[in-house]
């Protein structure tokens, strides 16, 4: 929802902030007021271009920031992550304007306008501008439709066989591709296979095989170093361990003399015998080590063949032996073409005649909430006072030669049907509002109240399936009155169950049903007119609400009939 409305240096506004509730928020005011500056404000939001002329007069710069919590979806959530904007509880979008520039920030970060725009497109819906209105934008219709009828389960099995077609075709595409080449292609395997086979490479050997190498390429150095080094520390007549022995015989005359030099006589002591195992270890490794030439060309050549693996095949052995079984695999297929395009060809088959099972399914529903769908918002329609409404779902699919659903007629011929990854069917709503008019698509619906009345009537029936969290309204009373602004009113009190809801209305009969009821007003501030909103308590709220029955003075009377409208929204 929309927390919180933070405003500026925008056009009449010096600053203001404003906290609205989950539910039904309604905003009143005089004409004037600037009531419609602030639908502007949240168009900027909505990531609506602006201009310097919106800067407050005397000001540098306007700031318009709004505060969502409770927003998250997969859809918006994906935007985020692409956008490499950290996924936090609270999502701020804040318009920055000066003379020079506009920017937008998400959460702090800098975002261009198209990112502010699909942001706000998956939580904000504003009627009374065709742009921002979810509904009026066809790709929306389907996903609204299977959301109604709770279709999740019978689009997921369609989705999955339409994968299953769809890998199989690729996998097809790719045999025939290879078919003119064929036995180049076989050819070109089998010597790749026997090459890496012929090597045989190891994943750990290479390590291995570069430390052989290492010390077959210094033996005579390593061989001769050590049995110098076993020589001066043992062998030669004055040797170290000889030193060590007679330093020892020494010391300990000497600590037979003076205790404390024992210590120093141990130290000695196991110097001597830890220099005698070094040399008995060098002896060894000296006697171990041997030059062999044969040996250390066999590792060259083993290296070699490694090294030229890795250039032709992947940079590693890893790798190389990654490659082997890719290849082999290919290899399984190509020599034997005919087997494995027949297999592939009996899958298909089978695997379409699945898919336009799951399709037929999925379309059947549909054809059935979509009866249901017109059904209750033509109703609404006429609750809301046009009489002459019809509202329907138009469903088609399209034939196609070449298509992966194939379908019985009535009179039992096949025919091809176009696959969507969503189904095979084209959705659109559509709608008469006049005697004797055919339907039209909704997106060439009239602008204005009438627009608002049948969004209105469409999304009260659709509230659970909507994932739009906030819904706002600013033409939503235009050309109605009475028992019909009544209606309206019950309605939007009832999608605000579903929705958070920001409308202004010149109406009391949708004023009193207010959750929270904001008065915007426009007072002389050290001599300069400016926009404020304030959120009005019960009382006040009984009174404006009395304003707008009677347009003039208050009286007992008027107040009694206020609040008999508000008393209304505590009834259901």
């Amino acid at each position: 929802m929309l927390r919180t409305l933070y405003i500026r240096d925008y056009a009449i506004i010096d600053e203001l902030e404003v906290n609205f509730e989950n539910g039904l928020n309604i905003l009143t005011g005089e004409t004037g007021a600037g009531k419609s500056i602030l639908i502007g404000a949240l168009k900027l939001m909505l990531g609506e271009r602006a201009s310097g002329q919106m800067i407050r007069s005397g000001a540098k710069k306007a700031i318009v920031e709004g505060v969502f919590d409770n927003v998250s979806s997969p859809e918006l959530d994906q935007f985020l992550e692409e956008a490499e904007i950290e996924l936090q509880p609270v999502l701020i979008l804040r318009r920055e304007i000066t003379e020079a520039y506009s920017r937008g920030y998400i959460n702090d970060s800098p975002a261009t306008l198209t990112l502010m725009r699909k942001i706000a497109a998956q939580m904000i819906d504003l009627h009374g501008q065709h742009e921002h209105q979810s509904l009026l934008k066809i790709h929306t219709h389907l996903a609204l439709l299977d959301g109604f009828g709770g279709l999740a389960d019978l689009r997921s099995v369609y989705e999955d066989a339409y994968e299953c077609v769809s890998d199989l075709i690729k996998q097809r595409e790719e045999l025939l591709s290879n078919q003119g080449s064929l036995e180049v292609l076989r050819e070109r395997l089998a010597y790749e296979i026997e090459e890496i086979d012929a090597v045989s490479p190891q994943e750990d050997e290479e390590a291995e095989i570069r430390k052989e190498m290492h010390r077959l390429a210094h033996a005579e150095r390593l061989s001769g170093s050590a049995a110098s080094l076993y020589s001066m520390l043992y062998a030669s007549d004055d040797s170290a361990t000889d030193r060590l022995s007679i330093a020892y015989s020494e010391l300990r005359d000497l600590a037979r003399i003076d205790q404390t030099l024992e210590a120093a006589c141990e130290e000695i002591n196991q110097a001597n015998i830890s220099v005698s195992e070094i040399a008995a270890m060098l002896q060894t490794y000296s006697e171990s080590i041997e030059s062999n030439p044969a040996r250390l060309d066999e590792v060259r050549d083993r290296l070699g063949a490694l090294d030229t693996l890795k250039r032709k095949y992947g940079g590693t052995i890893q790798a190389v032996m990654a490659y082997r079984e890719q290849i082999a695999d290919e290899y399984a297929i190509v020599v034997d073409y005919d087997a494995a395009h027949k297999t592939i060809e009996q899958s298909l088959t089978k695997a379409q005649h699945t898919l336009s099972d799951a399709a037929l399914r999925l379309s059947t529903r549909r054809q059935e909430v979509a009866e249901q769908v017109g059904a209750s918002v033509t109703g609404e329609l006429v609750n809301l006072g046009m009489s002459a409404g019809r509202f329907n779902v138009r469903i088609d699919k399209h034939e196609d030669p070449t298509g992966w659903i194939m379908l019985n007629t009535a009179n039992r011929q096949k025919v091809r049907y176009k696959a969507y990854r969503n189904g095979m069917d084209d959705v659109e709503f559509v709608i008469t509002t006049n005697v004797g008019e055919a339907l039209r698509p909704l997106v060439r619906v009239a602008s204005g109240g009438e627009v608002s009345r049948i969004m209105l009537a469409v999304k009260r029936v659709l509230a659970e399936a909507e994932q739009l969290s906030i819904l706002v309204f600013d033409e939503i009373d235009i050309g109605i009155s009475g028992s019909i602004a009544r209606k309206v009113g019950k309605s939007m009190a009832d999608l605000a169950r579903h929705h958070q809801i920001i409308a202004i209305t010149h109406l009391p009969q949708i004023a009193a049903l207010a959750q929270a009821h904001y008065v915007v007003e426009k007072p002389v501030v050290k001599g300069r007119s400016t926009t404020q909103i304030r959120r009005l308590g019960h009382e006040e709220s009984l009174e404006h609400v009395a304003m707008l029955i009677t347009g003039a003075e208050v009286t007992d009377a008027m107040r009694q009939s206020a609040k008999e409208l508000m008393e209304i929204k505590n009834e259901s």
